[in-house]
């Protein structure tokens, strides 16, 4: 691709888990998304499993809100 992101259209069936390798996004704001969700999975393959389940350890020792109303995190 060159460095270019390419429209398309079509149906997919990319999900994204961990290790993913990321080629565009250079970072991340995510609000901190409930357990065993598919949100949290996509959080932890672009901020990497153990710093992302470390930030939620904090979290939930600081009672951060958690869901889509929440507080939110900037993975850099």
């Amino acid at each position: 691709l060159g460095g270019h992101m390419k429209t398309f259209t079509g149906w997919t069936n990319k999900f994204i888990f961990p290790p993913y390798d990321f080629t565009v996004a250079t970072s991340l704001v995510s609000n901190f998304h409930m357990p065993y969700s598919t949100m949290l999975m996509m959080v932890t393959a672009f901020g990497g499993y153990d710093l992302v389940m470390h930030a939620y350890e904090v979290a939930v020792k600081e009672k951060y809100r958690f869901g889509a109303y929440g507080d939110a995190m900037l993975i850099i």
